[in-house]
């Protein structure tokens, strides 16, 4: 559940960075690219600043897996 909540919230960033930055203001993108970033450096160290905020929140990965 964590996964798929961290992935929505990482798109929906993304997609509201690429609109702010068309009617907006180009600067924008530089959120785009911190998000990026952020993935990207997730992936290789296993550490997301979004697991941390989401189970401050209360929300916890389920035992069950979907594979």
């Amino acid at each position: 559940m964590v996964t798929r909540v961290k992935h929505a919230i990482a798109g929906t960033f993304i997609l509201a960075s690429i609109l702010l930055s068309i009617y907006v203001n180009q600067n924008w993108l530089w959120f785009t690219a911190f998000v990026g970033a952020n993935l990207l450096q997730s992936s290789f160290t296993n550490w997301c600043l979004m697991d941390i905020i989401l189970k401050k929140f209360g929300l916890r990965d389920s035992a069950k897996t979907c594979c």
